[in-house]
């Protein structure tokens, strides 16, 4: 593993917009930059959803950009093996337990569905209260009965847990017990939770630094106790600023021409596509035309924007000063 191999890991369940096509070419920038790998995982757990189609579009609309990777891209479906060893090592240290809790019921006892970072790691589904950690034997055994469906859950312990982020500087939250595996993981149904699957992912792969949209720092915490936990070493991480909407939404196709095939239609060009992108993010002057190659060559991660980019009617922003 170097400290500078990276990776994108999109999920093939629609057309990425230019929000998702920015992160991906700045994850690239950050390990080109430093001669690392650039890796490609198609996180694709999500079956009902994850289209072939789309992994094709995907993969596509990245190398119409330039922007390049190492191997062959990896599906994430393809290393439940490896997810499921790193769950039955958790559970054979006594850190696991099963959870019979909806999300409604999570919000509703926690009162907390979106917590500050710096306060407790939420991740976006709620702070978990401990409900079922405290049940006795005769209590799991009626919810067994009752046949209601069940997740595996970390005994977190209200472990505290710092970091540094490359772009956000230093953070640290506590971490709640957050869902490892749902269903049984000696069955064909269910599987591996995003948190264990992406720390897994990593950790196979040898990745030393994270690229990725800011919306996923506050769940970065859980992420780096379940490497400490697994024994794997923890990457570097640096979040990046999204793209919102109008309505100060993550960007989204309800926002309008928002994908490459829909710029290109417009009558934009690449090269009009990724000098706005570079722009809008402090790297580049607005109204530039680039390649990928000409923005790797003056890359710098200092000049990078902080804030978040405010999508414009035909896709044109109010980019931020360029950083000196």
């Amino acid at each position: 593993m170097s400290a500078a191999d990276g990776r994108y890991a999109p999920s093939p369940t629609g057309p990425l917009h230019l929000g998702n096509l920015r992160t991906a070419l700045l994850a690239w920038c950050f390990a080109r930059s430093r001669s690392g790998r650039f890796l490609l995982r198609i996180e694709d757990l999500d079956p009902l959803r994850s289209r072939p189609e789309h992994e094709a579009a995907i993969l596509a609309d990245l190398a119409r950009l330039g922007i390049d990777w190492d191997g062959a891209p990896v599906r994430q479906s393809e290393q439940l093996e490896h997810h499921r060893a790193a769950f039955e090592a958790l559970r054979s240290s006594g850190r696991t337990y099963r959870c019979w809790c909806t999300r409604a019921e999570i919000r509703e006892a926690a009162q907390a569905p979106h917590p500050q970072l710096g306060e407790t790691g939420g991740g976006g589904e709620g702070v978990y209260p401990g409900t079922c950690r405290a049940l006795s034997a005769r209590e799991r055994a009626a919810r067994e009965r009752a046949g209601r469906p069940a997740a595996w859950r970390l005994d977190a312990r209200a472990e505290r847990i710092a970091f540094e982020d490359r772009l956000s500087g230093a953070a640290a939250a506590v971490v709640d017990d957050f869902v490892l595996w749902r269903g049984d993981p000696q069955g064909t149904s269910g599987g591996p939770a995003y948190n264990l699957a992406v720390v897994v992912d990593d950790a196979t792969a040898g990745i030393g630094e994270v690229v990725r949209g800011d919306d996923l720092l506050e769940t970065t915490p859980r992420q780096v106790l379940l490497a400490r936990l697994l024994g794997m070493p923890v990457p570097r991480y640096a979040h990046v600023p999204l793209v919102l909407g109008a309505d100060g939404r993550r960007l989204a196709k309800r926002h309008g021409a928002v994908t490459l095939d829909d710029r290109l239609a417009l009558g934009e060009s690449i090269a009009t596509v990724l000098g706005w992108m570079a722009s809008s993010v402090g790297l580049a002057c607005p109204g530039s035309a680039l390649s990928a190659g000409k923005l790797l060559a003056t890359f710098d991660p200092a000049r990078l924007s902080r804030e978040p980019t405010a999508w414009r009617d035909r896709g044109l922003a109010q980019p931020p000063p360029a950083r000196s």
